[in-house]
């Protein structure tokens, strides 16, 4: 049976620790966005906020809808060991590298953060934890390097600035 309270408790947090994969979704006035995230890119900063690196990518709508004053919600499944369903419902803040907020955050994770586009800031309102039992079982090989390999190189070549700019998702987007 699934509950719901208003913060991570202990348990929560060390889950969240042992997950290698996590979804994120959000949403403002345009279609609901949903995405896969790996790597160390979440930390838990206390029971009710979270931070998470951003890399690269096809679109920036996470941070379109969060700009836009849309929800997030994170949600964790367990793949091996007891089945837990866990899901931080949220309210966001992007902190782009040029915000004073940026450097301190960043001391959180070990990566380059040359290769990160922003940090997210998550200001959790509510946890809900599920059964889980409909998650199948799966074992973790390795991350996969692409992402990461291809934002430090984007960095190192000067062009991840331009890239960025280039593949924001338009605010005027409308379904089709």
């Amino acid at each position: 049976m699934g509950k719901q309270y208003k913060q991570l408790t202990i348990s929560d947090i060390d889950f969240i620790q042992q997950q290698k994969l996590f979804f994120i979704a959000s949403s403002s006035r345009y279609e609901v966005n949903l995405s896969p995230r790996g790597y160390d890119s979440l930390y838990v900063l206390d029971p009710s906020s979270l931070y998470m690196i951003d890399y690269l990518g096809s679109g920036n709508r996470t941070a379109r809808d969060i700009s836009e004053g849309g929800e997030v919600t994170l949600m964790f499944n367990a793949f091996e060991g007891d089945p837990k369903i866990l899901r931080c419902f949220c309210k966001g803040e992007v902190i782009e590298k040029h915000d004073k907020l940026f450097e301190p955050a960043s001391y959180h994770f070990k990566e380059d953060m040359s290769a990160i586009r922003h940090i997210v800031k998550l200001s959790i309102y509510a946890v809900e934890t599920s059964c889980g039992m409909g998650v199948p079982l799966m074992q973790y090989q390795e991350d996969r390097k692409d992402v990461r390999s291809y934002a430090l190189k984007m960095a190192k070549n000067k062009k991840f600035e331009q890239y960025v700019h280039d593949h924001l998702v338009p605010p005027d987007l409308t379904r089709l």
